[in-house]
């Protein structure tokens, strides 16, 4: 006996699986363009404060330390 999902339970799921790709695909261009662009990063630091902190969080997870550090000397050396 096969188990089949009527039509709006298979609209569901399909509606929900997009919308895990599209996150996912959104999150990884952000992170990218985010570990590219210094200029960006204080945009988002003025925008999206909580996005920026994650973001700090994550490269220090991963190694990429003293990227929180070099971002405040960065802006303080362009302003002079």
């Amino acid at each position: 006996m096969a188990c089949t999902l009527d039509p709006l339970a298979k609209k569901i799921f399909k509606g929900v699986l997009l919308a895990e790709l599209v996150g996912i695909f959104g999150a990884y261009f952000l992170f990218k363009k985010m570990n590219a662009s210094q200029d960006f990063r204080q945009t988002m630091s003025k925008k999206f404060p909580f996005i920026l902190k994650a973001y700090y969080k994550s490269t220090e997870h991963s190694g990429m330390c003293r990227i929180r550090e070099q971002d405040p000397e960065k802006r303080l050396n362009s302003k002079n």
